[in-house]
C-alpha cells in the first residue's frame, strides 16, 4: 500500500508565492520520476512539472520561470514552488510517483490533490 499525500495550498494574492509538498509512505523499495499536475474547473487535467530519480526537469511552457519542481528522495517527497501566482494557475494540484513497491510490485500512484486559488 501506497500513499501520497499533498499539501501547502491554500488561497493567495496574484503575484504571491507557495510551497507545495507531496510526501510518499507506505511500502516504497524505490520511486522513480515524481510530477505534479493541475486542473481547473472545467478544463482537463494537464502536467505542469516532472522529475526524474537523478533530478532532471520539465516544466508546462506557461509556468516556466514561475514554478520549480525539487525532490528529497531520502523523505520520497516532492516539492513545486511556485511564485509570481497568476488567477488562471488556481486549479486543484495533484503530485504522482513511479513507485516500485517492497512487493517489486511497479505502478503510478496519486495523491487526491490542493487546492490552489489566486485572486486578482
Amino acid at each position: 500500500q501506497v500513499q501520497l499525500v499533498e499539501s501547502g495550498g491554500g488561497l493567495v494574492q496574484a503575484g504571491g508565492s507557495l510551497r507545495l509538498s507531496c510526501a510518499a509512505s507506505g511500502s516504497i523499495a524505490s520511486i522513480n520520476a515524481m510530477g505534479w499536475y493541475r486542473q481547473a474547473p472545467g478544463k482537463l487535467r494537464e502536467l505542469v512539472a516532472t522529475i526524474t530519480l537523478g533530478g532532471n526537469t520539465n516544466y508546462l511552457n506557461s509556468v516556466k520561470g514561475r514554478f520549480t519542481i525539487s525532490r528529497d528522495n531520502a523523505k520520497n517527497t516532492v516539492y513545486l514552488q511556485i511564485t509570481g501566482l497568476k488567477p488562471e494557475d488556481t486549479a486543484v494540484y495533484s503530485c504522482s510517483a513511479g513507485v516500485l513497491t517492497t512487493n517489486f510490485y511497479r505502478d503510478d500512484y496519486w495523491g487526491r490533490g490542493t487546492q490552489v486559488t489566486v485572486s486578482s
